[in-house]
């Protein structure tokens, strides 16, 4: 770990969920100093924007719409800042999810979340390290293993849009990128030296 942290506006958004230590480990780890935040001027003043993931959809849209982060998020990708959604912040970026029928996800991405099928997956959730392809439009990742925590997948409608794959009993969306928005399903900050270069090259853009 560096000696003196490198500022650069990296504001992980705090909306009462999430694994931020893990993440902010890795932020250090790398060099680079960040804030935890929900306020609408840090979001909006900030380089770049992570949004863990851990919990329910439901659960995580309340706390959103609770904290007033709905339309700051959808601003803050607006103004072209860079935007890492990680497992659930992937999902939470699309219009609905199996996971919560009845509650609306922040829609900037058009498709759904759709639960893992047990008649054809080994088991739910999926738990452990699992290997991705990627796809011509990927600017961050290798085709290495990284660590899953998930009983949900995305299906975006724009199939262009999807930077990585993976198998779990089907093949799924592993990771999507769109303009300032990158998005994993997985957790590359428990993914040793595969999210180590993932979060590098990502900083570092």
């Amino acid at each position: 770990m560096a000696s003196i942290l490198k500022k650069n506006n990296i504001v992980i958004i705090n909306y009462n969920s999430g694994n931020i230590k893990s993440l902010g480990n890795m932020i250090n780890y790398l060099g680079y100093d960040y804030t935890i935040s929900n306020s609408k001027e840090e979001i909006l003043n900030a380089n770049k924007l992570l949004f863990p993931g851990q919990g329910h959809f439901e659960q995580a849209m309340d706390n959103l719409e609770n904290s007033g982060l709905i339309e700051t998020i959808k601003e803050a990708i607006d103004k072209n800042i860079d935007f890492l959604g990680i497992c659930l912040g992937l999902q939470i970026l699309f219009e609905k999810s199996e996971e919560a029928p009845n509650k609306k996800g922040l829609g900037i991405i058009k498709g759904e979340v759709k639960k893992f099928d047990i008649k054809i997956s080994k088991k739910i959730p999926q738990i452990g390290w699992n290997k991705i392809k990627t796809t011509s439009n990927n600017s961050f990742l290798d085709d290495e293993y990284f660590y899953f925590v998930n009983s949900y997948y995305v299906e975006p409608k724009d199939k262009n849009i999807i930077s990585s794959k993976a198998h779990y009993g089907i093949e799924f969306c592993a990771s999507i990128e769109k303009d300032n928005i990158c998005a994993v399903q997985f957790h590359p900050e428990k993914s040793s030296s595969s999210g180590i270069k993932f979060f590098k090259k990502w900083l570092e853009n």
